[in-house]
């Protein structure tokens, strides 16, 4: 006597399928020694019963007029937790892979991405790697992960667009570095570096469309600005020149 699924929530509320024979004008199913919520009779080969709450395993039999079934287990499956993202943030197109940390993640069937939901791959019951699908649209949203045990919320996603550069001012400065500039664009809020002509700059964001930045030392000639974010990088060419000293 086949059923399934042959686990759910520790909670309750999962709708299982019992499979067999001679199951016609079923009174009860029964649970370890808690009674199914519901039971519905729909053929003389298959019942269908919602689980009551329960925990660790249990045994699960039919009752029919002509007596009780054998045991058939149940295992109740605790509400996954979820502890952390190998990444919070990632372009509004999707397509990264990051990995969920937490507990009873290993009958995870689902991660939802502020309602879009991707299939993950169950590494351990600890851990989970999922493709991030594409967003709606650039800001944050809630993650929750669904498992035998329940679906869990509480941790938040960012999708993120891609920067762009508008201008940089002033755009020359000495050789030797130390020069404060100030670039505006688009999707810069979330940038986590600047450099120019590939070496990093410290910088700090002023807003969505600003950061400010200290030019590194750099070789006389024009140098590239670049600004990255989780969603990918903006250049303006030769946007920047270093200008050598004067010598005597």
């Amino acid at each position: 006597m086949p059923i399934s699924p042959n686990q759910g929530s520790t909670g309750g509320g999962t709708l299982v399928t019992v499979t067999g024979t001679n199951l016609s004008n079923t009174s009860a199913v029964t649970f370890g020694n808690k009674p199914a919520t519901s039971v519905t009779n729909v053929s003389p080969t298959e019942v269908t019963a919602v689980a009551p709450s329960g925990t660790g395993t249990v045994g699960v039999t039919v009752t029919t007029p002509g007596g009780t079934s054998n045991p058939v287990p149940f295992f109740y499956v605790g509400a996954p937790f979820k502890s952390s993202l190998s990444a919070t943030s990632g372009a509004t197109a999707g397509g990264n892979t990051i990995t969920i940390n937490g507990t009873g993640l290993s009958t995870a069937s689902s991660v939802s991405f502020g309602g879009v939901t991707a299939t993950p791959t169950v590494v351990t019951d600890s851990q989970l790697s999922v493709t991030v699908p594409a967003g709606a649209a650039a800001g944050p949203v809630g993650v929750s992960v669904t498992t035998a045990g329940g679906t869990n919320n509480g941790l938040s996603y960012t999708y993120v667009d891609t920067p762009t550069i508008g201008t940089v001012s002033p755009t020359s400065g000495p050789t030797s570095g130390g020069t404060a500039v100030t670039i505006t664009g688009t999707n810069v809020g979330s940038t986590d570096s600047v450099t120019f002509d590939g070496t990093p700059a410290p910088f700090s964001v002023v807003n969505a469309t600003t950061l400010s930045a200290v030019t590194p030392p750099g070789v006389a000639g024009t140098a590239d600005v670049v600004v990255t974010n989780p969603a990918g990088s903006a250049t303006a060419l030769a946007a920047f020149t270093y200008v050598a000293g004067p010598g005597i």
